[in-house]
């Protein structure tokens, strides 16, 4: 009967370990949700200070340079803890304004941007590199005409202010992985096929 006894108490004492061991957990996924959420902030874009430009080399001519003046979705930036950074960028194809205005209705027809069929181009980031305190190496996933593509982006942020940041970049990608240009605008004799993108966005914590 002793043994027995025992046996119970040794029993019930492994089962409150283990229900304090499950609460322990418990409760430590819940503080680390709660510090990450709290940690993670979203930030709004400046869309009137913010722009995204383009510059595609011309043989014999002025290079086509354009500036999409509608740029929408989200950030989220952790200042001590950038690894937690995010973002997800849609570009509105039809905001674009180049410098050859007498081709824009080509460059939105389906040989270039095809705008009916694709009418956003999205930028969303796979993975974060931290050079620096400032100086960022991002992966991120560029979708043009339906066709997403990873590619590698510097990045530099400059916090302003605890509530407003900038961050630049400058990347290049080529036009024809996109079939940016089909037909006989995808020969890159005369329009070429290395795309310059230059981006300074500002943003604001909501």
């Amino acid at each position: 009967m002793m043994y027995t006894m025992k046996k119970l108490i040794n029993l019930l004492e492994n089962i409150s370990k283990i229900k304090f061991n499950f609460i322990q957990i418990i409760f430590s996924l819940i503080f680390f949700s709660s510090f990450q959420l709290f940690a993670t902030e979203k930030w709004i874009i400046d869309k009137n200070a913010s722009y995204i430009k383009f510059e595609l080399p011309v043989l014999f001519a002025n290079n086509v340079k354009g500036e999409f003046k509608e740029i929408n979705g989200f950030v989220e930036l952790n200042l001590d803890n950038k690894n937690n950074n995010k973002a997800i960028i849609s570009v509105d194809i039809s905001s674009i304004k180049i410098n050859y205005e007498k081709y824009l209705d080509l460059l939105l027809s389906e040989i270039f941007f095809d705008l009916n069929k694709y009418p956003l181009g999205v930028i969303d980031t796979k993975s974060f590199k931290y050079e620096n305190e400032n100086e960022l190496s991002l992966i991120v996933e560029l979708t043009i005409k339906g066709i997403s593509k990873e590619i590698a982006v510097p990045i530099n942020v400059n916090e302003l202010s605890r509530d407003f940041v900038q961050i630049k970049t400058e990347f290049n990608f080529s036009r024809n992985d996109y079939n940016i240009g089909i037909g006989q605008w995808s020969n890159t004799a005369i329009l070429k096929d290395n795309i310059t993108v230059s981006a300074n966005i500002f943003l604001f914590k909501e």
